[in-house]
């Protein structure tokens, strides 16, 4: 059976819609929770680096990031199948050598992204009819060398990125799921309460659009899988 290891930072950012895609694809999803070691990647088909709300590059404060760079960095030079959201698109970018550094402002909630031409050939397909997704994040990444971009918005010129075939990127969010979006709610509520922004209105936002996100998402992972090299 093909295999999927998925690196979470934390419990409520996990595969969303991705899971019932990947289980359709015949994937078994092997989870590695931040902080508590990690299974030997070579044996995976496909490695999906999660979000989490942490510096991509503060490996001092977390330790445990060392071990997971290497894991990216021993997938990119075989130009196996990755991917990254959030934390992991920034963590991938900068195993590539761009820089991680701050937005100029924090991008959460719900909006629109830009696709390029290279976007609208990619897996993000979907997302052109109907841009909206979700965002949170405050920090970003400047486009790696060698790498094509495939999505901007207005906070973020580069919200999604490709390597090659195989690796790509996405600042945002298309793996949230409506189903779990209380808990997100939950465990960022300080981050919420810092930034003045109502949870009643992101809850709102999701339940109006849940179901075609949810749709969009389990697309770009099927497309995805279909255009990597397994």
């Amino acid at each position: 059976m093909r295999t999927v290891l998925a690196i979470r930072h934390v419990p409520f950012e996990d595969l969303g819609v991705f899971a019932a895609a990947l289980a359709q694809r015949g994937f078994m999803v092997r989870y590695a929770e931040a902080g508590e070691g990690l299974l030997n990647e070579a044996l995976e088909s496909l490695v999906i680096v999660l979000g989490g709300p942490i510096n991509a590059t503060d490996v001092t404060g977390y330790p445990f990031l060392a071990a997971e760079y290497e894991l990216i960095e021993k997938r990119l030079k075989r130009g196996a199948p990755t991917m990254g959201v959030c934390l992991g698109a920034q963590m991938i970018a900068h195993v590539i050598g761009a820089t991680v550094h701050p937005a100029r402002a924090k991008e959460i909630g719900f909006a629109p992204i830009r696709l390029t031409d290279a976007g609208r050939e990619s897996c993000l397909a979907p997302f052109e009819a109907e841009p909206l997704t979700l965002h949170w994040h405050g920090d970003t990444f400047d486009l790696p060398r060698g790498c094509e971009r495939l999505a901007s918005s207005d906070i973020c010129e580069n919200q999604a990125f490709a390597f090659g075939p195989n690796v790509v990127g996405f600042q945002f969010h298309p793996e949230a799921s409506a189903q779990g979006f209380e808990r997100w709610l939950v465990g960022h509520a300080i981050e919420l309460a810092a930034a003045g922004i109502d949870p009643r209105a992101l809850r709102a936002d999701m339940a109006n659009h849940g179901a075609a996100l949810g749709a969009k998402g389990a697309e770009v992972l099927h497309r995805w899988i279909d255009q990597a090299d397994l």
